[in-house]
């Protein structure tokens, strides 16, 4: 607002008193938006979004106090203004408790008007700057949450989080596992109109579907064996703020014809109930399957798919994003130095390019993983490559499918690959492979069934 006019919606029943007013606010550095009659402001207010509100007390149809409220409800940083040539003690302490910014008496004063809006102005200005301050303070609370990194094609994901995050929209976060998808969830719900409410995830590949629908929808007393009293679902919890979906990919059919029913009528029912409940929640989902070959093979519909992909958000691996393990790599230390330690550790010229030099398959935490361990081992300050682990010290970039192979290989061949390839890596220690890929464990021992290497 600093660098623009404070536009001012002006509203009273008297067209001569409006275009007075108009002329006056436009002369002294304000944009003035009028509105004949309360009802003409109602729309208005929704349309603009101004400012400020100067509005006549008693109007026919809506009032001044009707319109108070309105905007009090769209934004509690508006300013607003009350005029009133028949002013009374009861009026004045309602208009006060209903949150008005000022109480004016008609006939009154251009310079005292002036007075008023130029403090209303400078109050928002505030109110504004206090509630960004306040979202920076709780983003940076969160430890590990800020998203960091300074390269081009990262500068490109905050652009677009910082674009999406002050709308409605849902939003769809796609990515290999590892990059920060709940970083970037995270992100976008401080910066948005939640930042008050909650931010609930789950993930939606670490429980089998009748657990994940109660945790997901609630449950009734007696739905099911267990189910010994009323529980509320996460997207009920989550009201007023955003509810995550982490691995949306691993749903089932059952379960994503229900997610698509709360997408269309923004309404839950509860495992055993037959009443729906209304919700109140912004939708971020995130996968790092192609969800579009998914639907392809029939294991995802394709009309939930077109219900979360109103916006997407491409995260780059780390092997695209080299220029930033350097500022991951020194915010991953401080986080990971143990309490008391007075000196953080860091790493040497020799680490550092080694780090560059990796794939790094396992991406952002795969990096933070490496890291903790070198602190763990490195008894003295500097970090040397041998603290490093092995597969990022000989910096392998085997290639998952061999070049003399002529058919293009299945999403399912290349999965089972990768994770053979992480699970040598971990030396089949199967927690830390889950870790690699960014899977719960359960999800990990599912997926080794699946493809016939669980023994």
């Amino acid at each position: 607002m600093s660098q623009r006019r404070p536009s001012v919606l002006v509203v009273d029943d008297e067209g001569g008193i409006l275009e007075t007013l108009e002329i006056l606010l436009r002369a002294e550095g304000f944009e003035p938006l009028v509105a004949q009659g309360g009802r003409v402001g109602l729309e208005r207010l929704a349309e603009l979004s101004p400012d400020i509100v100067l509005t006549d007390v008693r109007m026919p149809g809506v009032t001044g106090v009707e319109l108070l409220a309105a905007a009090r409800a769209r934004d509690p940083n508006t300013p607003v203004i009350l005029m009133t040539a028949q002013a009374t003690l009861q009026t004045a302490i309602q208009a006060v408790n209903e949150g008005a910014f000022y109480y004016i008496q008609k006939p009154f004063r251009n310079d005292e008007l002036l007075t008023i809006l130029r403090r209303a102005a400078e109050h928002r200005l505030l109110r504004l700057e206090n509630t960004t301050l306040k979202r920076e303070i709780r983003r940076r609370e969160r430890t590990g949450t800020a998203p960091i990194g300074t390269s081009k094609a990262w500068t490109a994901v905050m652009r677009l989080a910082e674009a999406v995050a002050p709308t409605e929209s849902t939003v769809l976060v796609l990515g290999e596992s590892g990059t920060g998808k709940e970083v970037v969830a995270r992100y976008v719900h401080d910066l948005s109109s939640r930042v008050e409410g909650p931010f609930l995830s789950i993930n939606c590949g670490a429980l089998p579907e009748g657990l994940l629908e109660s945790e997901l929808f609630g449950h009734v007393k007696g739905s099911f064996t267990g189910a010994i009293k009323d529980k509320s679902g996460l997207f009920t919890a989550a009201a007023g703020g955003t509810f995550f979906l982490d691995e949306i990919g691993e749903t089932t059919p059952a379960t994503q014809v229900k997610l698509l029913r709360v997408l269309q009528h923004r309404e839950v029912i509860p495992v055993g109930a037959t009443d729906a409940e209304p919700i109140d929640v912004r939708l971020i989902a995130a996968t790092n399957r192609n969800l579009e070959e998914s639907i392809r093979r029939g294991s995802f519909r394709q009309d939930l798919f077109y219900r979360l992909n109103v916006i997407t958000i491409h995260l780059p691996p780390l092997r695209d994003r080299r220029d930033d393990i350097p500022l991951l790599a020194e915010a991953f230390l401080r986080r990971n130095e143990p309490r008391g330690e007075q000196h953080v550790k860091r790493l040497s010229e020799a680490t550092l390019e080694v780090l560059g030099g990796y794939t790094w398959p396992g991406n952002v935490r795969e990096l933070e993983n490496a890291l903790e361990r070198a602190i763990i081992l490195t008894p003295g300050e500097v970090i040397e490559p041998d603290s490093l682990p092995e597969r990022v010290r000989e910096r392998r970039a085997e290639p998952l499918v061999s070049e003399r192979v002529q058919v293009n290989p299945t999403l399912d061949a290349i999965e089972r690959a990768y994770i053979l390839w992480v699970l040598q890596g971990e030396d089949g220690n199967k927690t830390r492979a889950a870790e690699v890929l960014g899977i719960d464990p359960s999800t990990l021992h599912r997926k080794l069934a699946r493809y016939g290497l669980d023994t």
